[in-house]
Protein backbone atom coordinates (compact mmCIF):
# COMPACT_ATOMS: atom_id res chain seq x y z
CA UNK A 1 0.00 0.00 0.00
CA UNK A 2 1.05 3.65 -0.81
CA UNK A 3 0.78 6.77 0.75
CA UNK A 4 -0.41 9.70 -1.48
CA UNK A 5 0.14 13.25 -0.20
CA UNK A 6 -0.05 16.62 -3.06
CA UNK A 7 -0.66 17.12 -6.03
CA UNK A 8 -4.33 16.32 -5.64
CA UNK A 9 -5.50 13.54 -8.04
CA UNK A 10 -8.09 12.32 -10.16
CA UNK A 11 -9.21 8.81 -8.32
CA UNK A 12 -10.72 6.03 -10.17
CA UNK A 13 -12.39 2.68 -8.27
CA UNK A 14 -11.09 -0.33 -10.73
CA UNK A 15 -12.86 -3.46 -9.70
CA UNK A 16 -11.77 -5.57 -13.38
CA UNK A 17 -14.62 -4.97 -14.48
CA UNK A 18 -15.52 -3.25 -18.20
CA UNK A 19 -16.86 -0.22 -16.25
CA UNK A 20 -14.59 0.58 -14.39
CA UNK A 21 -12.15 0.88 -17.46
CA UNK A 22 -14.37 3.02 -19.36
CA UNK A 23 -14.27 5.05 -15.83
CA UNK A 24 -10.56 5.35 -15.65
CA UNK A 25 -10.29 6.17 -19.95
CA UNK A 26 -13.25 8.93 -19.44
CA UNK A 27 -11.40 10.24 -16.16
CA UNK A 28 -7.73 10.84 -18.27
CA UNK A 29 -8.99 14.13 -19.31
CA UNK A 30 -9.45 15.15 -15.72
CA UNK A 31 -6.33 14.42 -14.64
CA UNK A 32 -4.21 15.82 -17.87
CA UNK A 33 -6.52 19.07 -17.52
CA UNK A 34 -5.46 19.37 -14.27
CA UNK A 35 -2.00 18.67 -14.55
CA UNK A 36 -2.67 15.77 -11.82
CA UNK A 37 -2.06 11.90 -11.46
CA UNK A 38 -4.40 9.57 -12.26
CA UNK A 39 -4.75 7.38 -8.78
CA UNK A 40 -6.39 3.92 -9.95
CA UNK A 41 -7.93 2.08 -6.51
CA UNK A 42 -8.46 -1.30 -5.97
CA UNK A 43 -9.96 -2.36 -2.94
CA UNK A 44 -11.87 -5.25 -1.25
CA UNK A 45 -8.59 -7.30 -0.35
CA UNK A 46 -10.12 -9.09 2.96
CA UNK A 47 -7.51 -10.02 5.53
CA UNK A 48 -8.34 -13.44 7.83
CA UNK A 49 -7.11 -16.68 7.81
CA UNK A 50 -9.86 -17.80 5.77
CA UNK A 51 -9.25 -15.52 2.96
CA UNK A 52 -7.32 -16.73 0.02
CA UNK A 53 -4.92 -13.23 0.23
CA UNK A 54 -2.48 -14.21 -2.03
CA UNK A 55 -5.59 -14.85 -4.65
CA UNK A 56 -7.12 -11.73 -4.00
CA UNK A 57 -4.01 -10.02 -4.37
CA UNK A 58 -3.25 -11.51 -7.92
CA UNK A 59 -6.37 -10.72 -9.06
CA UNK A 60 -6.09 -7.23 -7.77
CA UNK A 61 -2.60 -6.71 -9.37
CA UNK A 62 -3.65 -8.08 -12.59
CA UNK A 63 -7.11 -5.67 -12.89
CA UNK A 64 -4.89 -2.75 -11.99
CA UNK A 65 -2.06 -3.90 -14.80
CA UNK A 66 -5.33 -4.05 -17.45
CA UNK A 67 -6.51 -0.60 -16.59
CA UNK A 68 -2.86 0.95 -16.39
CA UNK A 69 -2.29 -0.57 -19.88
CA UNK A 70 -5.04 1.03 -21.36
CA UNK A 71 -4.70 4.11 -20.03
CA UNK A 72 -0.84 4.15 -21.83
CA UNK A 73 -2.18 2.77 -25.05
CA UNK A 74 -4.21 6.30 -25.26
CA UNK A 75 -0.56 8.02 -25.46
CA UNK A 76 -1.62 10.55 -23.29
CA UNK A 77 0.51 12.32 -20.87
CA UNK A 78 -0.68 11.32 -17.31
CA UNK A 79 1.20 10.17 -14.56
CA UNK A 80 -0.53 7.17 -13.27
CA UNK A 81 -0.59 5.37 -9.70
CA UNK A 82 -1.95 2.73 -8.29
CA UNK A 83 -2.95 1.38 -4.83
CA UNK A 84 -4.82 -2.22 -3.20
CA UNK A 85 -6.76 -1.31 0.14
CA UNK A 86 -7.77 -4.34 2.48
CA UNK A 87 -11.34 -1.88 2.69
CA UNK A 88 -14.79 -2.77 1.34
CA UNK A 89 -14.86 -0.07 -1.92
CA UNK A 90 -17.25 2.51 -0.53
CA UNK A 91 -15.11 3.03 2.61
CA UNK A 92 -11.95 2.84 0.63
CA UNK A 93 -13.24 5.58 -2.06
CA UNK A 94 -14.36 8.34 0.54
CA UNK A 95 -11.39 8.00 2.18
CA UNK A 96 -9.41 8.45 -0.85
CA UNK A 97 -11.80 11.50 -2.12
CA UNK A 98 -10.67 13.62 1.05
CA UNK A 99 -7.22 14.13 -0.93
CA UNK A 100 -8.86 13.66 -4.08
CA UNK A 101 -9.65 16.33 -7.01
CA UNK A 102 -12.65 14.14 -8.46
CA UNK A 103 -13.47 10.39 -7.74
CA UNK A 104 -14.64 8.22 -10.47
CA UNK A 105 -16.37 4.96 -10.70
CA UNK A 106 -18.45 3.19 -13.52
CA UNK A 107 -21.72 3.02 -13.67
CA UNK A 108 -21.48 -0.93 -13.13
CA UNK A 109 -18.77 -2.94 -11.95
CA UNK A 110 -18.56 -5.41 -10.41
CA UNK A 111 -18.16 -4.28 -7.04
CA UNK A 112 -21.11 -2.07 -7.20
CA UNK A 113 -24.20 -4.23 -8.72
CA UNK A 114 -24.01 -7.12 -5.93
CA UNK A 115 -27.35 -9.02 -5.50
CA UNK A 116 -29.02 -7.65 -2.97
CA UNK A 117 -27.39 -4.41 -2.76
CA UNK A 118 -28.19 -2.70 -6.19
CA UNK A 119 -25.95 0.39 -6.53
CA UNK A 120 -24.59 0.60 -3.04
CA UNK A 121 -21.50 1.72 -3.64
CA UNK A 122 -22.24 4.26 -5.73
CA UNK A 123 -25.43 5.61 -3.76
CA UNK A 124 -22.98 5.73 -0.85
CA UNK A 125 -20.34 7.34 -2.34
CA UNK A 126 -22.73 10.09 -3.85
CA UNK A 127 -23.60 10.97 -0.23
CA UNK A 128 -20.68 10.95 1.56
CA UNK A 129 -17.13 11.78 -0.43
CA UNK A 130 -15.39 15.22 0.09
CA UNK A 131 -15.26 15.91 -3.90
CA UNK A 132 -17.15 15.52 -6.78
CA UNK A 133 -18.38 12.05 -7.59
CA UNK A 134 -18.62 11.02 -11.68
CA UNK A 135 -20.36 7.85 -12.22
CA UNK A 136 -19.47 7.14 -15.64
CA UNK A 137 -21.49 5.46 -18.22
CA UNK A 138 -19.97 5.17 -21.46
CA UNK A 139 -19.76 3.15 -25.20
CA UNK A 140 -16.67 1.19 -26.01
CA UNK A 141 -15.56 4.38 -28.14
CA UNK A 142 -15.23 6.28 -25.09
CA UNK A 143 -14.81 9.77 -27.14
CA UNK A 144 -18.01 11.30 -28.12
CA UNK A 145 -18.91 13.36 -30.59
CA UNK A 146 -19.17 17.10 -30.26
CA UNK A 147 -22.53 17.04 -30.66
CA UNK A 148 -23.46 15.82 -27.29
CA UNK A 149 -24.42 17.99 -25.28
CA UNK A 150 -23.51 18.53 -21.59
CA UNK A 151 -26.96 19.14 -19.01
CA UNK A 152 -26.46 20.94 -15.82
CA UNK A 153 -29.58 21.22 -13.42
CA UNK A 154 -30.00 24.23 -11.98
CA UNK A 155 -32.99 24.60 -9.15
CA UNK A 156 -31.74 28.08 -7.41
CA UNK A 157 -29.85 26.23 -4.48
CA UNK A 158 -26.72 27.79 -2.92
CA UNK A 159 -24.25 25.31 -4.78
CA UNK A 160 -25.61 26.48 -8.30
CA UNK A 161 -22.77 28.59 -8.95
CA UNK A 162 -20.17 25.34 -8.03
CA UNK A 163 -22.34 23.44 -10.31
CA UNK A 164 -22.68 26.20 -12.98
CA UNK A 165 -18.87 26.20 -12.98
CA UNK A 166 -18.46 22.68 -13.39
CA UNK A 167 -20.39 22.80 -16.32
CA UNK A 168 -18.30 25.50 -17.97
CA UNK A 169 -15.25 23.62 -17.60
CA UNK A 170 -16.47 19.81 -18.42
CA UNK A 171 -17.79 21.95 -21.58
CA UNK A 172 -14.22 23.49 -22.36
CA UNK A 173 -12.48 19.65 -21.96
CA UNK A 174 -15.04 17.84 -23.97
CA UNK A 175 -15.81 20.32 -26.57
CA UNK A 176 -19.16 20.28 -25.59
CA UNK A 177 -22.78 22.33 -25.80
CA UNK A 178 -24.11 23.26 -22.60
CA UNK A 179 -27.66 22.80 -21.95
CA UNK A 180 -28.70 24.52 -18.46
CA UNK A 181 -32.11 23.27 -17.56
CA UNK A 182 -34.74 23.96 -14.96
CA UNK A 183 -37.37 21.10 -13.90
CA UNK A 184 -40.72 22.85 -13.88
CA UNK A 185 -43.27 20.40 -11.90
CA UNK A 186 -46.79 21.64 -13.09
CA UNK A 187 -49.99 20.12 -14.40
CA UNK A 188 -51.50 23.27 -15.61
CA UNK A 189 -50.63 23.87 -19.12
CA UNK A 190 -51.12 27.60 -18.61
CA UNK A 191 -49.52 27.93 -15.39
CA UNK A 192 -47.01 26.58 -16.44
CA UNK A 193 -46.33 28.31 -19.25
CA UNK A 194 -46.23 31.67 -16.83
CA UNK A 195 -44.33 29.74 -14.59
CA UNK A 196 -41.65 28.57 -16.95
CA UNK A 197 -40.85 32.12 -18.62
CA UNK A 198 -40.36 33.56 -15.00
CA UNK A 199 -37.66 30.48 -14.31
CA UNK A 200 -35.96 31.56 -17.76
CA UNK A 201 -35.49 35.13 -16.70
CA UNK A 202 -33.84 33.96 -13.62
CA UNK A 203 -32.19 31.24 -15.31
CA UNK A 204 -30.83 33.54 -18.12
CA UNK A 205 -29.57 36.03 -15.40
CA UNK A 206 -27.72 33.45 -13.60
CA UNK A 207 -25.94 32.36 -16.84
CA UNK A 208 -25.22 35.93 -17.88
CA UNK A 209 -21.70 36.51 -16.33
CA UNK A 210 -20.65 32.46 -17.17
CA UNK A 211 -21.74 33.41 -20.90
CA UNK A 212 -19.47 36.71 -20.59
CA UNK A 213 -16.57 34.62 -19.03
CA UNK A 214 -16.80 31.97 -21.42
CA UNK A 215 -17.85 33.39 -24.85
CA UNK A 216 -16.41 30.17 -26.83
CA UNK A 217 -19.41 28.15 -25.53
CA UNK A 218 -22.49 27.37 -26.90
CA UNK A 219 -25.32 27.59 -23.52
CA UNK A 220 -28.64 27.41 -23.81
CA UNK A 221 -31.13 28.10 -20.95
CA UNK A 222 -34.17 25.31 -21.03
CA UNK A 223 -37.59 25.22 -19.24
CA UNK A 224 -38.19 21.55 -18.90
CA UNK A 225 -41.71 19.76 -17.74
CA UNK A 226 -41.01 17.05 -15.39
CA UNK A 227 -38.02 15.50 -13.86
CA UNK A 228 -34.01 15.79 -15.07
CA UNK A 229 -34.87 11.56 -15.50
CA UNK A 230 -37.68 12.03 -17.61
CA UNK A 231 -35.77 14.67 -19.93
CA UNK A 232 -32.56 12.71 -20.25
CA UNK A 233 -35.26 9.58 -21.16
CA UNK A 234 -36.24 11.84 -23.67
CA UNK A 235 -33.07 13.16 -25.02
CA UNK A 236 -32.72 9.58 -26.27
CA UNK A 237 -28.42 9.02 -25.73
CA UNK A 238 -28.10 12.86 -27.27
CA UNK A 239 -26.40 14.00 -23.68
CA UNK A 240 -23.50 12.88 -22.67
CA UNK A 241 -23.08 13.99 -19.53
CA UNK A 242 -25.51 15.52 -16.54
CA UNK A 243 -24.41 17.63 -13.63
CA UNK A 244 -26.10 18.15 -10.71
CA UNK A 245 -25.78 19.50 -6.88
CA UNK A 246 -25.62 17.37 -4.10
CA UNK A 247 -27.55 19.28 -1.33
CA UNK A 248 -31.06 17.41 -1.88
CA UNK A 249 -30.50 14.04 -0.67
CA UNK A 250 -33.88 12.59 -1.83
CA UNK A 251 -33.09 13.67 -5.72
CA UNK A 252 -29.67 12.36 -6.01
CA UNK A 253 -30.95 8.78 -4.15
CA UNK A 254 -33.51 8.77 -7.33
CA UNK A 255 -30.62 9.24 -9.94
CA UNK A 256 -28.28 6.78 -8.63
CA UNK A 257 -30.70 4.18 -7.65
CA UNK A 258 -32.43 1.25 -9.72
CA UNK A 259 -35.15 3.99 -11.48
CA UNK A 260 -31.98 6.81 -11.96
CA UNK A 261 -29.58 3.98 -13.57
CA UNK A 262 -32.23 2.68 -15.95
CA UNK A 263 -32.95 5.66 -17.39
CA UNK A 264 -29.11 6.69 -17.42
CA UNK A 265 -28.00 3.41 -18.45
CA UNK A 266 -30.70 4.00 -21.40
CA UNK A 267 -29.69 7.27 -22.28
CA UNK A 268 -25.69 6.55 -22.25
CA UNK A 269 -25.12 9.33 -20.06
CA UNK A 270 -22.98 9.87 -17.12
CA UNK A 271 -23.26 11.82 -14.17
CA UNK A 272 -21.26 14.25 -12.35
CA UNK A 273 -21.91 14.97 -8.66
CA UNK A 274 -20.68 18.66 -7.71
CA UNK A 275 -20.19 18.54 -3.77
CA UNK A 276 -17.64 20.39 -3.09
CA UNK A 277 -15.37 23.22 -4.98
CA UNK A 278 -14.65 21.71 -8.41
CA UNK A 279 -11.27 22.47 -9.41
Amino acid sequence: MQDFATPRSIVVGIDGSKAALRAAHWAVDEAVRRDVPLRLLYANIQDGARADVAGQLAIAESALRRAQSAIEETNRQVKIETEIVNQPPTKSLIRASASAAMVCVGAVGLQHFQAGRTGSTIAALAASAHCPVAIVRDRDDHYRQPAHDIVVEIDGAPDNGLVLGAAMAEALLRDAPIQAIVCRHVDDAAADGVGARRALADLDRRLARWKRQYPQLRVESVAVRGTLMEYLARRQRSVQLAIVGSHDRQHLGELVGPAGNAVLNGAACSLLIVNRQYL
